[in-house]
């Protein structure tokens, strides 16, 4: 029987031919070689034989019996016809079951890979819990029930709902926020209807998860604009009309109207300038957070001592920024000019700092009269005058200043405000010191990285960055800088908690009071004050 046999060298398998005395490298680079032995084993009577046999069974679908399978690792081919005469084939060389790239050496394990990872179990998958959640975290079943008992008791006898004036209580006790909030809450909440029931709380305070929220999230939800992703200075007026109507500490002032507002407005500009540190007038949450005025409206609500909450809600600290404003401003148009400021502090800065202050550098001015400041403005101008060891204070003259705003702080720039300074000690017969060596001390109060230029994280980081400042533009300070008064070093050290502002506030609150005292009783004590006149207080 005939048959033709086409050959590919391509797909022969090397390893087949069994020929361990030349290595399979060489043969494979040498395929013509390749293809001549295997046509020459392929010529062979019992090759041909075999061949045909494999081919028949193929074709009925029989198993093929292939002697020198290698499946058998082991197993070495003895059927197949030599390609050398019988005696004359050199013994093969015994095989390697590690060096033969088609024996895998039988390895232990569930793994047919032998990967070390497979060998351990598969691990159990872990459910991570659900973390974020776009209107709140869900309130836990154990704190809803108690809230709902409080509730409960607080609702119990209005079936028809809380109107405003008795929902002081839920605010207190339920939401856990100052009792000044109660109207700002109750306005959230009502719909114009002027009654919250039951439902209507349930829905907006647990069901809205407002129960798991922080405090300050809470406050900036209830004071927040819809439509607003900030707070503005108008949000918290409906807090401070409720606080003055309600704290004891300032029930005399509600024959007084005017002075209710004024105060209302100092307490949001303080709470703007030390917070607001973007100085754009939109409060962040992130800001309200970092701020500490949770903190003052929690100590407002449980002190009957208004003046004792120091932060932001001191009346005696309004008297003191109004007063100041009132002595300057002359005409009481409500507006200051230069000519005005350069009288602050019995005429203490320089005119070079007085300009800087109207170029608006350090702050645009919200007054819409040109070269004028308005009451607003004054404010953080002496916040940042009477504590310079604050952030938002250094960040304010250090724009000063910077005159070319580049970030630093240069010689000629420090030299160009000492000069005025140097003029000014000198018409006044005082001992002169040079800028060479104020240039030292500063230096030395400072440490900065680099010593040709300051910038403003140097500044933050000394203790005594505000007296720089002084040094520059402030006479007066500079001097008592100069002359360390032992009194007030030791005050600063029985008080170590007081800021300068605090310090400085006490103290002309007691110089005002006490000239109002002496009017008085110059103008017999009952004497009603021409308020277009003289300061309403």
């Amino acid at each position: 029987m005939s048959m033709e046999v086409v050959s590919d060298t391509a797909s022969l398998e090397i390893d087949l031919l069994q020929l361990p005395e030349v290595s399979a490298l060489a043969l494979k680079s040498n395929l013509s070689f390749v293809e001549t032995l295997f046509e020459q084993w392929l010529s062979l009577p019992e090759s041909n034989r075999l061949v045909t046999s494999l081919l028949n069974e193929a074709k009925s679908g029989a198993p093929l019996n292939v002697p020198g399978n290698c499946s058998s690792p082991n197993a070495v081919s003895n059927s197949l016809p030599s390609m050398f005469p019988a005696g004359t084939a050199p013994p093969l060389s015994p095989r390697s079951t590690s060096g033969s790239p088609r024996i895998v050496k039988q390895r232990v394990g569930p793994s047919n890979l032998g990967s070390p990872l497979k060998v351990v179990s598969e691990p159990v998958k872990e459910l991570i819990p659900q973390f974020y959640f776009q209107f709140g975290r869900p309130p836990p079943n154990e704190l809803k029930e108690q809230c709902l008992i409080r509730i409960d008791h607080l609702f119990h006898d209005h079936l028809d709902g809380l109107q405003i004036h008795e929902f002081k209580s839920v605010t207190k006790e339920v939401c856990k926020l100052p009792s000044f909030f109660s109207t700002s809450l109750f306005r959230k909440i009502d719909n114009g209807t002027g009654v919250v029931t039951r439902k209507a709380f349930i829905d907006y305070w647990i069901n809205g998860n407002m129960l798991t929220k922080d405090i300050a999230t809470q406050i900036f939800t209830i004071l927040k604009q819809p439509q607003l992703k900030y707070l503005t200075q108008d949000d918290f007026k409906p807090v401070l009309r409720e606080l003055l109507a309600t704290h004891p500490g300032l029930e005399f002032l509600q024959s007084t109207p005017e002075f209710q507002e004024r105060y209302a407005e100092t307490v949001i500009y303080r709470i703007y300038y030390y917070i607001n540190r973007a100085g754009n007038g939109r409060l962040t949450l992130r800001e309200l957070k970092r701020g500490n005025i949770i903190d003052a409206m929690q100590h407002a609500d449980e002190e009957e001592d208004i003046n004792k909450v120091l932060r932001f809600f001191s009346y005696e600290h309004f008297y003191v920024i109004y007063c100041k404003f009132w002595e300057l401003d002359t005409d009481h148009d409500f507006l200051i000019d230069k000519e005005n400021l350069i009288r602050y502090g019995n005429h203490a800065l320089t005119y070079r700092i007085v300009d800087r202050i109207f170029s608006q550098v350090p702050r645009r001015f919200t007054s819409k009269v040109e070269g004028k400041m308005g009451y607003e403005d004054f404010v953080y101008f002496i916040l940042s005058e009477e504590d310079k060891s604050s952030e938002p204070s250094l960040e304010y003259w250090f724009k000063c200043i910077d005159l070319d705003g580049n970030g630093v702080l240069t010689r000629n720039e420090l030299q160009f405000f000492y000069e005025e300074q140097l003029h000014r000690m000198e018409c006044m017969a005082q001992e002169p010191v040079l800028f060479e060596d104020i240039l030292c001390q500063i230096i030395d109060m400072i440490g900065p990285e680099d010593e040709s230029y300051i910038t403003l994280c140097d500044l933050k980081g000394g203790k005594l960055s505000g007296s720089v400042f002084n040094i520059l533009f402030n006479l007066n300070k500079f001097m008592a800088f100069e002359t360390r008064d032992p009194f007030l070093i030791r005050q600063e050290r029985e008080n170590p908690t007081l800021t300068e502002w605090d310090r400085f506030a006490h103290r002309e609150y007691i110089r005002l009071s006490m000239e109002e005292d002496v009017e008085d009783a110059s103008n017999g004590s009952a004497e009603v004050w021409d308020e277009s006149l003289e300061a309403p207080f």
